[in-house]
């Protein structure tokens, strides 16, 4: 904070906001790349598999439903930033800190737990997806060389260790707002390998030969039993759910908005954006895979051999969401670094191990501020996700369970009632009974995908051998 005093009057407003921090550069188009890193991740890839599961009818219209819902709400939930006013209230720079001023009580507590956990699972669901991206380069370069059956298996375990080595390194950049180049590169491969999926399943398409599809999806009593039936259907709903979810971190990307326009008017049109360019690579790579690959649509569609030539094509692939969830890790391990970090200065604040930062210049990167705290805490958590990646490395019943705990609580539930309470919307008014509607439906869908995710990861768990 600056001094008092006119000799600091001018560095005081070109330097700092109107709450004394650092003045935010953001603009919609970074905050618009910063949510199409966080959409466009893991989710892209379980999509052809989650239509074969659900048909032609079903899918597009639960695809087209989530983005509406995922829409709306973050609409309401950007206003939610500034309170009570939506333009010139206090800022409420985290989503729990959101919920705590506006609904305060047990509601903040629970917000908490639903968002921490839901941002350590997704942190644990790229490390296995990273890996399995890394494992498919190498099996596609075997199979190019040795045959599609050739015996070409690989196992994860020493590629999730590569992944987590450079997530530690990454993990001691400061803070969010220094994130923005690392979130457009992620942006640009997302951008890729979604591209390149859907060209894949194009020219499959075009390539012609006969795959079986139906307006229900897989088939009782050929594809499935009536039971698995069931089961994959509430997963799938899990899958497209995750799909969504960046409601986690749509608090953190409006605050690295500049004060001017409004954040919520320039955040409302980074939404806008973003989920138009991830829903239209949604339903292609939903769509289009279904077609390529029809009822037997492998759970990743990048890594599960639906795809074997051009062997580099396939490998571009992979190597772009590899780079990609690199950056998108990133983006929802902060919020979780942050809240660490912030408790302990305030439990702590005169210890030099805790608060103390060193500037170090390094060759051909610059000057980074390290803090030991920091440095060791964040390595401990990337060492932690890491090792219970490796421990449950089931990629569509995983996907689905985040999928679930996360979409009703923060995509749903809370942005609904802090936008009753600040709007003052009136009890059993026509928007009261709307938004409640909304959310009762949402919570019956969420259990649902809960349930078939749940059942999935059991019925893996049956057969797995860890480490193997």
């Amino acid at each position: 904070m600056a001094m008092p005093g006119n000799t600091f009057s001018v560095d005081t407003s070109t330097k700092y906001d109107d709450d004394g921090r650092l003045k935010r550069t953001g603009t919609w188009v970074t905050a618009s790349a910063h949510i199409v890193t966080a959409v466009i991740g893991s989710g892209v890839l379980s999509l052809a598999w989650a239509v074969a599961q659900l048909g032609w009818i079903a899918g597009p219209i639960i695809l087209a439903i989530f983005s509406l819902i995922t829409l709306y709400t973050s609409c309401l939930l950007s206003d939610c930033y500034r309170f009570p006013d939506p333009v010139t209230g206090t800022r409420n720079r985290k989503y729990m800190t959101m919920v705590k001023n506006i609904l305060g009580g047990m509601q903040y507590k629970l917000c908490g737990w639903a968002q921490y956990v839901n941002l350590v699972g997704i942190t644990i669901g790229y490390s296995i997806t990273a890996s399995i991206s890394m494992v498919a380069i190498k099996r596609s370069n075997c199979f190019h060389k040795n045959g599609h059956l050739a015996k070409c298996h690989t196992p994860n375990y020493p590629f999730m260790l590569i992944f987590g080595v450079f997530e530690i390194l990454l993990s001691q950049i400061p803070d969010f707002h220094e994130l923005s180049w690392l979130s457009i590169l992620a942006a640009i491969m997302s951008f890729g390998y979604a591209s390149i999926g859907v060209g894949l399943s194009i020219a499959k398409i075009a390539g012609g030969g006969h795959v079986d599809t139906g307006l229900t999806g897989v088939r009782v009593g050929v594809d499935v039993t009536s039971s698995q039936k069931m089961w994959n259907t509430f997963q799938s709903i899990g899958n497209i759910a995750f799909a969504y979810a960046f409601s986690t971190v749509l608090v953190e990307i409006q605050d690295t908005l500049k004060s001017s326009p409004p954040e919520n008017k320039e955040m409302k049109k980074a939404t806008i954006t973003g989920v138009s360019i991830t829903t239209t690579f949604y339903i292609l790579c939903g769509l289009l895979g279904y077609s390529a690959f029809g009822n037997d649509a492998p759970g990743n569609f990048l890594t599960g051999f639906g795809f074997y030539e051009p062997f580099w094509l396939v490998d571009i692939g992979n190597i772009f969401i590899v780079i990609h969830l690199v950056g998108a890790y990133q983006v929802f391990a902060q919020p979780i670094f942050d809240l660490v970090e912030s408790s302990c200065t305030r439990r702590w604040p005169e210890s030099e191990f805790i608060t103390k930062e060193y500037v170090v210049n390094f060759p051909m990167i610059g000057s980074l501020r390290i803090n030991l705290f920091r440095s060791i805490w964040r390595a401990l958590y990337v060492v932690f996700t890491t090792v219970l990646a490796m421990l449950l490395p089931f990629f569509n019943s995983i996907l689905g369970l985040l999928g679930a705990i996360s979409f009703w609580p923060l995509t749903v539930y809370f942005p609904t009632e802090m936008h009753l309470v600040q709007a003052k919307v009136p009890k059993f008014s026509i928007t009261w009974i709307g938004l409640k509607t909304l959310a009762m439906f949402c919570l019956v869908v969420t259990l649902l995908a809960a349930a078939g995710s749940i059942e999935g990861i059991v019925h893996e768990l049956k057969t797995y051998a860890p480490f193997s």
